[in-house]
């Protein structure tokens, strides 16, 4: 498998995924939460602010520590079904190991997306 060039069709499916995924969340920053009262009747709903913003390094902070976690994790699971335990089967190492490899390929597909609209950026003409 070349990981060298740039598929961008791919990335453009998957910057279209993403878009269609934040269209499905809700417009309106507020929604209505209730819950129960002891007797199993809802209570009144009351409006709870959920629009937060999110800043860009902590975001990539976050999606950085997951890839990080799922690589890990793979390779807890070969060092586990090396030794021998039982509870370990070999299905779930080579999906973890798969995962873990996919992800780290989607990251580094997103670093050279950021690279290369920082270069075309820098080549501006003010």
């Amino acid at each position: 498998m070349a990981i060298g060039a740039i598929d961008s069709g791919k990335i453009q499916a998957m910057l279209s995924q993403l878009k269609a995924a934040a269209q499905n969340q809700p417009s309106n920053p507020t929604s209505l939460v209730g819950g129960l009262n002891g007797v199993g009747k809802p209570t009144s709903l009351q409006p709870v602010n959920t629009q937060t913003k999110v800043d860009f390094s902590e975001a990539l902070k976050a999606s950085l520590d997951q890839v990080n976690n799922s690589q890990s994790k793979a390779v807890e699971l070969g060092k586990g079904f090396a030794m021998g335990d039982d509870s370990v089967n070999l299905s779930d190492v080579m999906v973890a190991s798969q995962k873990a490899s996919i992800s780290f390929q989607a990251t580094v597909q997103v670093r050279n997306k950021l690279v290369s609209a920082y270069h075309d950026i820098m080549n501006m003409q003010i």
